[in-house]
């Protein structure tokens, strides 16, 4: 008999969920929840699984085996419940993913999906179709919502994971349309944290805002992928899958979406207003302060958001930030924290003002000013 181990935990977590869910006459017998035998339980299921499979299990690999069949029922599963609640999105002539956001028929997908339609058709995966009004589109984060007059009874709000929850190395699951095969899933991993995108809407000055927090993966994305969720073994949306970094623009294993802190923040407002306003400073910074850059500017750390310029009668110009001269790039404020939280680079600032702000809000920036350090308060605009 296969004993369990402690790198078996999971899967035995897993099969004693199935163990219980079908044991709803315990309740009705003389043994109370506290006296079944837990293990037991487990372990008679666990042999039951491999004895079903016992022609493709390894001979003396039992162990990994348990390991094998608890993921692969675990994805099965999770397909088999998500896979009615991904979208496939026409948009003219081209197409993307979603997925249901509300039982009131809100879908959630990529800005860049359904940019430039004017008619939109979604095909669920029993089958049916319906017509979709946009309600509205954020270039910056790159989401947009679609709205169905009613949605099929197997279509369900998928939920949505708590940011905090997600780490690199964990289990990323996507499933969407890739090159128009409806229901595609693939499987990988959050192969890291804290990457960012550039806002699809350029500015005059030739540069553009971005995106923190984006979920880097190798879970394999494709075209058609674009607004499809990705989601962790809970079937829980961590994100909406966005981006490839291609040569040939198919998948090379490097894949992007928008992190689920986004879509929680976004998306409420775009169904609200059609629109949603970011917290705005009117200050540009050097993100990454090397140690050649420390040295020409004159700074005693690196760790910060150094001002680089800061726009005529902005948030910034009335707190009263210093920008660095332009001439010698020396004398400009150096951020090193926003409302206590440390900022190591423009990414953690830049994280705090999408993510955790509002328009309106008043924080306290501490700066280092040549080699002193001040506490500034700025209220925040709406980004222009």
């Amino acid at each position: 008999m296969t004993r369990i181990t402690k790198n078996m935990k999971y899967v035995a977590l897993f099969l004693l969920a199935t163990v219980l869910a079908g044991c709803g006459s315990l309740g009705a017998t003389t043994r109370t929840a506290d006296q079944v035998d837990i293990a037991a339980l487990v372990q008679k299921e666990i042999d039951a699984r491999l004895n079903q499979r016992a022609d493709i299990i390894p001979a003396g690999n039992r162990a990994q085996s348990v390991l094998d069949i608890g993921l692969e029922d675990t994805l099965t599963g999770l397909y088999q419940r998500i896979s009615p609640s991904v979208v496939y999105i026409v948009v003219g002539q081209g197409s993307g993913s979603g997925f249901v956001y509300s039982a009131a028929g809100h879908i959630v997908t990529n800005n860049h999906v359904v940019d430039g339609g004017n008619s939109y058709e979604i095909v669920f995966a029993n089958g049916e179709r319906r017509r979709a009004r946009l309600v509205g589109r954020d270039p910056d984060s790159d989401l947009a919502v679609l709205k169905v007059d009613s949605l099929p009874d197997t279509a369900a709000p998928l939920p949505l994971a708590d940011p905090a929850s997600i780490q690199a190395g964990q289990f990323a699951i996507a499933i969407g349309n890739p090159f128009g095969e409806q229901g595609s899933m693939s499987l990988g991993i959050v192969s890291g944290l804290g990457r960012s995108l550039p806002s699809q809407r350029g500015r005059a000055t030739g540069s553009t805002y971005s995106l923190p927090e984006v979920i880097q993966t190798d879970a394999p994305i494709n075209p058609g992928n674009s607004g499809g969720p990705l989601l962790n073994l809970s079937g829980e949306v961590i994100g909406v899958n966005a981006a490839i970094a291609s040569s040939s623009g198919v998948g090379s294993g490097v894949g992007f979406s928008i992190p689920v802190a986004a879509v929680r923040r976004v998306v409420p407002g775009l169904i609200e207003n059609g629109k949603y306003d970011y917290s705005y400073m009117g200050a540009s910074f050097d993100g990454e302060v090397s140690l050649g850059e420390q040295s020409t500017y004159g700074l005693t750390q690196t760790q910060g958001a150094y001002v680089v310029g800061i726009a005529p009668n902005s948030p910034a110009a009335r707190a009263g930030l210093v920008a660095a001269n332009s001439n010698t790039g020396r004398g400009g404020d150096l951020i090193i924290a926003i409302d206590g939280q440390a900022v190591n680079d423009f990414g953690d600032l830049n994280s705090y003002l999408v993510l955790q702000s509002s328009p309106g809000q008043t924080i306290e920036l501490t700066v280092l000013r040549n080699g002193q350090r001040y506490i500034a308060p700025l209220t925040l605009a709406v980004r222009p």
